[in-house]
């Protein structure tokens, strides 16, 4: 396999990227949607305002990588390499994409849109939600120890179906914990 270290790829074609195992590069504006990068290998890499929905990323090793203004609809992420995996979004828009069972701890999530995003069964303990919309996302026995969602918006977590030990909240988005009791809160 091919191997780049400390490249810059711009506005370059998918197919002119290699699959290979790619360390301290930076993509930008690149549009990987709908592409196969299966099996490639991310390391302290950065992806700015690239396009990755819908790409399929069976077995794609994401270590330590920084997604800022990327659209990212419909990723499996529970089909990358779930060793050591772990990534920073800001900006990003996640929508109808999963981490069905993955560890992701400490992961944060700045001013993305995470609507209807599947979080069952994953493990996001000391995970940051910043400023993030969770509009219609699962959360079912999701552990979220210590995770920070006091300026998360539109969440609806069942505090029965899932591990909240010591999730900060803010007192005024606590409704997501109540929705599902179907109580009015004024």
């Amino acid at each position: 396999m091919n191997y780049f270290s400390e490249q810059k790829f711009t506005k370059t074609d998918f197919t002119e990227l290699d699959k290979a195992d790619y360390e301290n590069c930076v993509f930008t504006d690149i549009n990987f949607s709908g592409q196969n990068l299966s099996d490639f290998k991310f390391s302290d890499c950065d992806f700015k305002d690239c396009d990755l929905s819908n790409a399929k990323i069976h077995q794609t090793a994401f270590r330590d990588v920084i997604f800022k203004n990327c659209k990212m609809i419909g990723l499996n992420f529970e089909d990358a390499h779930s060793f050591n995996i772990s990534f920073k979004f800001e900006d990003c828009i996640l929508d109808h994409s999963s981490f069905y069972q993955l560890d992701i701890r400490k992961t944060t999530f700045k001013n993305c849109s995470l609507k209807e995003v599947d979080f069952t069964e994953a493990n996001l303990s000391n995970s940051f939600f910043d400023q993030s919309n969770l509009t219609d996302a699962v959360f079912d026995r999701t552990i979220l120890d210590n995770a920070n969602l006091k300026n998360a918006i539109n969440f609806s977590i069942d505090p029965n179906k899932n591990q909240l030990k010591k999730t900060k909240f803010a007192k005024d988005n606590l409704s997501g914990l109540l929705d599902r009791l179907q109580i009015i809160i004024d």
